[in-house]
């Protein structure tokens, strides 16, 4: 028997066993997942997560779940919750190891003191315009703040006083002294703190100062002796800054790596972008099943088996790269695939009367509800004399290689028998079919002796009298363009909004689906993975669409 083939180390693996080697940190690895609470967790976020508990649980270390949480204007305890019910449903723990950025505000207060009794920061009165129009371009050095050279007592005495509250909004900050003329933006005297008089949702009304992201992520890994500070590239150019502060305020100093952050085809991940679908009524909430958001993959149907198998799969990379969403849908399709009961849905019905066969007869069909997985056993499935197929699945002159019912043809109905087309009625004023009548053979029930018969064509089918109506939200991509983000003149993102990323119809289940409950998932025979929808309560089913059974798209894809 062959042996596995080892799965080669990403390159943040390798600067992790090469510090082990070296006892860098005595031997520990010590992650953290820093969110911001200022929205909901999605996709890419995902990807962070599995990577930071991940690396940790390799190597046996620990990771940290921190709140940074130095912007009252945009925090609410509802992204708190939220973030904290998503790492969990992926299946990470931070045991007690939950912190906040503003469980440090004292410590972080008293390092800005220590970076201005060492004339390495000053208050700044410049507006925020003024600073931004000082910082110079990539090609050109920035200028000196008038406010830069002030001593050391009065910063010290101007930032007490902002402490204290006796500055408006706006009026000072506190810059970290570092250089005008750095080709490192970040270093050009970067702004430290700003004053913002709101109440925070820990410390109420305690600060009225707030350190900026900046200033506290570096110093926040230092206080709970992070040995890797995992960020995305976009960090990349802010390590320096990042090093700086650490190194002037002689503090413990993590390391920080950067890698590459997930984008995803037909896609927005930006948070501001998703919270303009929210409030602007694009999308019905944060957890619309249509949004990358961790919780409306979940409603949608994912599991977290499939997200965390999908971040496996694509790995870590030092370089920004789209990953296409079809991957994802994969990795649902094939977990979907092992766990979920089948079950006959009909979403397009189309009533067929079986002439020869009993009116006043119902029998019971067994159906095996998972042929991937034995243990789930079979189920009884009501089966009479009319009954519901799927539109499509009849044509009246069908194409050569049409293998469903059309007129003189035989079918299998899946698990129960075959039957014949024998005629077919007409609406007089639409011309469109209303009805189809057949006959069947009694000897072909499914599991008989002589129920050998072959025929191409197999369908699934529901007995009218017993169906269940249920309401089918069928999702879709959310975006027709590839890159939605990509600048397109005289175009917002927003004009590629797929118009069909939900049609709602309704549809018929077999009866069994009345002992589901919400979150349950099932593959719909021939049709695609659905998920009972949590706002579905007793007879009032919802279902949505996970994922098609095949990718669409790539049809699609060709087309255009």
């Amino acid at each position: 028997m062959e042996e596995k083939t080892a799965k080669s180390l990403n390159f943040i693996e390798e600067i992790i066993e090469e510090d082990l080697k070296n006892q860098v940190y005595d031997g520990r690895v010590h992650t953290r997942f820093p969110p911001e609470p200022n929205g909901y967790l999605h996709i890419g976020h995902a990807k962070s997560i599995c990577l930071n508990f991940g690396i940790a649980k390799k190597y046996n270390g620990m990771t940290n779940l921190r709140f940074d949480d130095t912007n009252p204007v945009k925090e609410d305890v509802e992204y708190v919750d939220s973030i904290k019910e998503d790492i969990r449903w992926l299946g990470f723990d931070w045991e007690d190891r939950l912190f906040y950025a503003s469980d440090y505000f004292n410590e972080l207060y008293n390092y800005a003191l220590i970076l201005i009794r060492k004339g390495k920061a000053y208050v700044c009165d410049m507006t925020a315009d003024e600073i931004s129009e000082t910082r110079g371009t990539l090609s050109r050095p920035g200028k000196e703040s008038p406010y830069r050279n002030r001593p050391v007592e009065e910063n010290l005495d101007l930032f007490t006083r902002m402490r204290n509250g006796e500055f408006p909004d706006g009026s000072s900050v506190l810059r970290a002294k570092i250089d005008m003329a750095s080709p490192n933006m970040q270093m050009r005297d970067p702004v430290l703190y700003r004053i913002l008089h709101t109440s925070h949702h820990r410390t109420g009304d305690q600060w009225c100062i707030y350190p900026m992201y900046d200033f506290a992520h570096g110093q926040s890994d230092s206080i709970e002796r992070i040995t890797h500070s995992i960020c995305t590239l976009e960090f990349e150019v802010h390590r320096p800054l990042y090093d700086w502060l650490i190194r002037e305020i002689g503090i413990y100093a993590p390391r920080q790596i950067e890698f590459a952050r997930l984008n995803l085809s037909y896609t927005v991940m930006s948070k501001r972008k998703l919270l303009e679908l929210v409030q602007e009524g694009k999308v019905t909430g944060w957890d619309d099943p249509r949004m990358p958001t961790i919780c409306g993959l979940r409603r949608r149907g994912y599991t977290p088996e499939a997200i965390r198998n999908f971040a496996d799969i694509i790995g870590v990379a030092k370089r920004d790269n789209v990953i296409d969403v079809s991957l994802l849908e994969f990795c649902i399709r094939e977990d979907l695939n092992k766990r979920s009961n089948r079950v006959m849905a009909v979403i397009n019905p189309l009533k067929v009367i079986l002439d020869n066969y009993p009116e006043d007869l119902t029998e019971e069909m067994e159906a095996i509800n998972n042929p991937e997985d034995e243990s789930r056993g079979k189920r009884k499935v009501p089966f009479s004399r009319e009954l519901y197929i799927e539109k499509e699945d009849f044509m009246e002159i069908p194409s050569q290689k049409y293998f469903r019912l059309s007129p003189g043809k035989e079918v299998r109905l899946r698990s129960a028998y075959i039957i014949k087309c024998e005629s077919f009625v007409k609406d007089p004023s639409t011309g469109e079919i209303t009805e189809i009548h057949c006959t069947y053979d009694p000897k072909t029930r499914s599991g008989m002796p002589e129920s050998n018969r072959k025929v191409k064509g197999t369908l699934h089918w529901l007995s009218v009298k017993h169906a269940i109506k249920a309401e089918i939200r069928l999702y879709d991509r959310l975006f027709m363009k590839e890159n939605p983000d990509e600048a397109v003149e005289g175009k917002d993102y927003k004009d590629f909004l797929n118009p069909d990323s939900l049609k709602v119809i309704t549809g018929q289940i077999e009866p069994s689906i009345l002992r589901a409950n919400p979150g349950d998932k099932f593959q719909f025979e021939r049709i695609g993975y659905f998920c009972v929808d949590k706002d579905s309560a007793g007879n009032n089913l919802i279902f949505n669409r996970t994922v098609t059974l095949k990718d669409s798209w790539v049809k699609i894809g060709k087309n255009q």
